[in-house]
Order: C-alpha cells, then sequence, then structure tokens
C-alpha cells in the first residue's frame, strides 16, 4: 500500500512507505538525525558520535528513504522554528511501531519550546523532546534514559 503526503514547506510530495518485508530489525549502534538545517544536524551528529552511536544526517525529504533494514535505534527530529518540519515522518514512524512494538526505534524531537505531556501525546511517534538550544550534556542525558 502506498502512502505520501504533501510537505507544507516545499510543496512536494513526500513517498511514505517503510519497507517492513520480512522480520524488520534494529541496529542500536545507528543513528538517524533529520533535520532541514544542516548545521543542526552536523552538532546534533557529533554529540551522538561522543556517545558511541554512528549518525546518518539527512534532511526530511531524504528521511524515509534513509530509513531502511536495519532500522536505527534512535531517530532524532529537528522540528525546526514551528515543529513541523518533520511531521510528514509521522505517520511512517507510527507504521514502524505498530509492527516493532517495545522494539521500535526512540524518536526524540528537538523542540523550540518546551512539550508537556499532553502535547507529547498528541504525537505518538514520540518518545520525548529535548528543548533547545540543545546541550552535549541534556541530550546525552535523554538518550541515557531512553536506553534505559
Amino acid at each position: 500500500m502506498r502512502h505520501s503526503s504533501l510537505d507544507p514547506k516545499r510543496s512536494q510530495e513526500i513517498n511514505q512507505d517503510i519497507d517492513l518485508s520480512g522480520h524488520p530489525t534494529i541496529d542500536t549502534s545507528r543513528a538517524l538525525v533529520v533535520g532541514r538545517s544542516q548545521i543542526n544536524r552536523v552538532v546534533v551528529s557529533r554529540i551522538l558520535e561522543k556517545t558511541g552511536l554512528r549518525p546518518l544526517s539527512v534532511a526530511p525529504e531524504a528521511a524515509l528513504k534513509a530509513l531502511e533494514q536495519p532500522f536505527p535505534g534512535t531517530i532524532i527530529l529537528d522540528g525546526g522554528a514551528d515543529n513541523g518540519d518533520c511531521d510528514a515522518l509521522m505517520q511512517p514512524l507510527m507504521q514502524l511501531r505498530a509492527v516493532l512494538g517495545s522494539d521500535a526505534p526512540r524518536v526524540v524531537l528537538l523542540s523550540t519550546r518546551l512539550l508537556g505531556e499532553k502535547e507529547l501525546a498528541a504525537l505518538p511517534a514520540i518518545d520525548t523532546a529535548v528543548a533547545k538550544p540543545i546541550t552535549p550534556e541534556r541530550l546525552q542525558s535523554v538518550l541515557e534514559r531512553l536506553r534505559d
């Protein structure tokens, strides 16, 4: 079944299909960093490297192509100025979560504001949010908490 949506920022269609054939596997040593800002992606990738993860950094339009088996154990989404830059990825991430259950990748949203429990509950594809500006200490502590 083919899913697609229109990226409101770029007015282009984004394919929302994820290959879930066979038995999906997770590589907990890999991380996917998604965001429009290349600078933010580089900063976050460097923080992830210091924690021992192997990051792959991509723009939101390329994220689904990069999201292949074995799936990364951690996904970092930079929400951008309005926290909506990665909205097109929410449905595919929910599909992945439905298939993998508790083994699904841990998803962190980098947010321009602190999100409360009600706001996080409205984003079921997200495990937690980290308010910007991102510091190595803050992101590393969140990643450690998600691993436990």
